[in-house]
């Protein structure tokens, strides 16, 4: 499995799996690391 990173504008934040978003920035708040590694764990079915 590959990460990449992409720069993005206007405090976007967004994090995919498979071109699908699975976590991002929402009401002004990031989600937390544990956040977005379940929300990636749960697209990968792991």
């Amino acid at each position: 499995m590959e990460a990449e990173l992409l720069k993005g504008s206007g405090g976007i934040f967004e994090v995919a799996v498979d071109g699908r978003v699975v976590s991002k920035k929402e009401l002004g708040r990031f989600p937390t690391e544990d956040d977005v590694v379940d929300a990636v764990s749960k697209a990968l079915g792991t």
